[in-house]
């Protein structure tokens, strides 16, 4: 459910949520609605939350371990 195709795309995706939650985090106080939206970008990247993430890059792990 929470997997990816390859770690690599996994990867990308997290480095783009880390990137748009500082970034949201950076802007909260000078442009709020600019926050929300990278807010919202967080989100589709982890496909959720950051725990969401973890869970799917363990199950992507798992799935490319699983491969002969």
């Amino acid at each position: 459910m929470f997997a990816s195709n390859t770690l690599t795309e996994h990867i990308l995706r997290g480095a783009t949520g880390i990137g748009a939650l500082w970034g949201a985090v950076a802007i909260a106080a000078s442009h709020p609605l600019s926050s929300l939206a990278l807010g919202g970008l967080v989100l589709l990247a982890f496909r959720g939350c950051p725990i969401c993430w973890t869970i799917g890059l363990f199950e992507t792990a798992w799935q490319k371990l699983r491969r002969p």
